[in-house]
């Protein structure tokens, strides 16, 4: 889902950010930059501090792992810059460490991540500490298992953990037999199992030159960017092994799902089928979600369940937007005295959202924070870097930037009325609650097929 616009293609945003009596405006030039062997990235370039900040992207992540060996990508994550070429993993963070380097790896649902900072002087030994990291990991046994077993730990003290129950527990029940219903980070019992040469095997078949987005933004320019991207990824493979996610659906719709556990305070969750990122209704949703939980202090779901009533200290929803099945979801937690009532404002407010959508006041307050706050965004080269490799990652186009808040300011009352009562769907939510909640009976999950 990607396309890459031609080299030299640049956008300039203009942002003026005013607090209180301050205002300030600065420009944002996007360039895509071409290595002379083809590696393609897009940078903003910052020259008010000698730091250079770089993320990139492989697809692929925790959904290629293979049946049984769950956790695999995470492993790999955690392991890669443990050692590599000549330097065992002691010499290796030594190495990263008197540089002042920054280098770490993240394996997510569909993507496996990585992000690098240095300071400019040292751009080139960090670049080639990366290339080492992707192109000669030594994986060597101490490490590995070192890492295994801390990962380990992490995993079962998950399984103690309420609200992570109540997700995995709502993830298997909506996506049975599917990548999505996996735990992303494996099971101490799948962890056991991967090998040596399954990590090695990992990065062989997934992480190449075709499947990389980059995204850079600090004190360089292209040409100096264009020799360091081919330092760093030039050693990959030209092509990753083909990977596609199957689309998915939820298996049920409707329920409450209750998980006895002896805990006070009940955590709760709450979901049905949502949008996804590419629909042309995207920021009427998005708008629609922020007047009803997504908006902090300022939502529904706060004013009504918090301010009014006192029953919880946060409650919120967000739009999941795994990219083959996209969620509305909702969460909260509550003693377990209040849980009946808090479950049922929620849904009331759900079925208010759907029966009659935002206020025009509401529509307009949530576009004048939406559109105000945006360049709050931009506080650090890390931010913006993220925001640039999302922008390429979701095919938002180079202009985004210029045109996101445009998006916003579109949406019409109509719009956003005929959105919320396509979107909510207070019959279908899925209710999983993790405690011992005073007063709900838990229902059988309906099926989603007919």
């Amino acid at each position: 889902m990607r396309s890459f616009l031609k080299l030299g293609l640049a956008v300039t945003l203009t942002i003026l950010l005013n607090l209180s009596n301050l205002s300030v405006a600065f420009a944002v030039d996007i360039i895509q930059v071409t290595s002379p062997g083809g590696i393609k990235a897009w940078l903003i370039e910052d020259r008010t501090n000698p730091i250079i900040s770089m993320k990139f992207a492989f697809t692929g992540g925790s959904s290629v792992d293979p049946v049984g060996k769950e956790g695999l990508a995470n492993l790999v994550a955690a392991t890669i810059d443990e050692g590599a070429g000549d330097y065992d993993s002691q010499a290796f963070q030594a190495r990263l460490n008197d540089l002042s380097i920054s280098l770490g790896f993240d394996a997510g649902r569909e993507f496996f991540s990585g992000e690098l900072v240095t300071l400019k002087k040292n751009k080139e030994a960090a670049f080639e500490l990366l290339n080492l990291s992707l192109s000669e990991p030594r994986f060597d046994q101490e490490p590995i298992e070192r890492i295994r077993t801390q990962i380990s730990l992490v995993l079962k003290q998950r399984q103690d953990d309420p609200g992570y129950k109540a997700q995995s527990t709502l993830r298997n029940l909506y996506y049975p037999n599917h990548v999505y219903g996996r735990a992303n980070d494996g099971t101490p019992e799948s962890l056991k199992k991967i090998t040596t040469s399954d990590l090695k095997g990992y990065l062989a078949e997934n992480i190449a030159q075709n499947n990389l987005t980059v995204a850079v933004v600090g004190d360089i320019d292209r040409a100096e960017l264009g020799a360091l991207l081919d330092q760093a990824f030039s050693g990959l493979s030209k092509k990753s092994k083909p990977f596609r996610i199957p689309g998915a659906s939820p298996a049920i719709k409707g329920g409450t799902i209750i998980l006895d556990e002896d805990i006070p305070q009940s955590e709760v969750l709450m979901a049905q089928k949502g949008i996804s990122r590419d629909d042309p209704d995207y920021y009427a949703a998005f708008i629609v979600n922020h007047i009803f939980g997504g908006g902090s202090f300022s939502s529904r779901l706060y004013q009504e369940v918090r301010e009014k009533r006192g029953l919880t200290y946060s409650v919120g929803s967000y739009l999941s937007l795994l990219d083959q099945a996209p969620l509305l979801m909702a969460s909260v937690a509550t003693q377990n005295e209040r849980v009946a009532e808090t479950v049922r404002i929620m849904k009331e407010q759900w079925s208010l959202m759907a029966e009659e959508g935002p206020s025009a006041q509401e529509l307009k307050d949530a576009k004048t924070y939406l559109t105000g706050s945006f360049p709050l965004s931009f506080t650090s080269t890390g931010r913006v870097a993220n925001i640039l490799l999302a922008m390429q990652l979701n095919d938002l186009g180079i202009d985004y930037l210029d045109r996101r808040n445009e998006y916003l300011e579109a949406v019409s009352l109509e719009d956003a009325k005929r959105v919320a009562k396509e979107l909510f769907k207070p019959d279908e939510i899925t209710v999983v609650i993790a405690g011992r909640p005073v007063g709900v009976e838990a229902e059988t999950p309906l099926s989603s097929n007919p």
